[in-house]
């Protein structure tokens, strides 16, 4: 399928933007208008863009079906301050109400039933159930169209931020596991971000991967490896010297297919992805060179 925007509704191809750009972290957004009235309401277009000065950018886009703005990005608009607070797994359902198209002035904290705390920084209050919770100024509104579905990236700067203590790890970094965030994919969908959901990938060698492209022809062309496979190879520095033969398995497979040299790689590869999938590289590095 090929999208061209301009040759599609709108709706569609929001639809098809959010379904595909995820999952997306959520601002959940607390602000006041000029009379002091609260405001509280999610958005998934969101992300932080540096630390020095500290900026995070959301953007309340305007409504696909009648080309309105929300509340949100009134009040900010008005009063230049927001209190983004952040989504837990805890918090997701009462988030969803609160993203409900209430009249102005309604206070969704009460509609929500969250807890309205003082900021230190900034008016707007704070949700006491948020694990984390971000005081920030607006440094500007870039505005990027003017038709239903355009977007209007708020820019702030982060002032204070407040972080429970119950999610951080023993060297005071946020656990991913205690902190149990959640994001928001297209349609209904959202996704749990901890578990089985949360793994690792070993930052790249600061004296630089040798690259696929310099992986034996033989293991690069593999039907059996994958992407992720060769990626963790082409991490590795150098290519290992080829040992004597120790390991039983690898053994085993050169005397069962001795007379197929074919099978005999299959059988080295797959062995090499299952030591690879479980974070033996050395292992697996010389099951592969017994093949080449």
């Amino acid at each position: 399928m090929k999208v061209i925007p301009g040759e599609v509704k709108t709706a569609r191809l929001h639809s098809l933007l959010l379904g595909s750009v995820a999952p997306r972290p959520i601002c959940f957004a607390s602000t006041i208008d000029s009379e002091g009235r609260p405001n509280l309401s999610p958005f998934s277009f969101f992300n932080v863009f540096g630390a020095k000065p500290p900026i995070v950018v959301f953007s309340p886009a305007r409504r696909v079906r009648d080309n309105t703005i929300k509340h949100t990005l009134e009040n900010v608009i008005e009063t230049g301050e927001v209190v983004i607070n952040i989504v837990n797994y805890n918090m997701v359902q009462q988030m969803s109400l609160a993203s409900c198209e209430y009249p102005k002035g309604v206070d969704e904290f009460a509609k929500a039933g969250f807890t309205p705390i003082p900021s230190d920084k900034v008016k707007p209050f704070r949700v006491k159930e948020s694990p984390v919770q971000l005081e920030c100024k607006v440094l500007y509104i870039q505005e990027t169209g003017d038709e239903g579905g355009a977007g209007n990236l708020v820019i702030c700067e982060v002032l204070c931020m407040h972080v429970d203590d119950a999610i951080l790890n023993a060297e005071g970094n946020i656990d991913p596991h205690k902190i149990d965030l959640v994001a928001r994919m297209g349609g209904d969908y959202y996704c749990r971000a901890s578990g089985s959901a949360v793994f690792e990938v070993p930052k790249p060698n600061m004296s630089l991967g040798i690259g696929v492209d310099a992986l034996p022809e033989s293991v690069r062309m593999s039907t059996v490896l994958t992407g992720n496979n060769l990626g963790i190879l082409g991490n590795c520095t150098t290519i290992p010297e080829k040992l004597p033969v120790a390991d039983k398995r690898i053994l085993a497979l050169n005397d069962m297919y001795k007379n197929d040299n074919a099978a005999r790689v299959d059988g080295l590869h797959r062995y090499a992805k299952s030591l690879l999938e479980a974070g033996d590289i050395d292992k697996a590095w010389q099951a592969l060179l017994a093949g080449v």
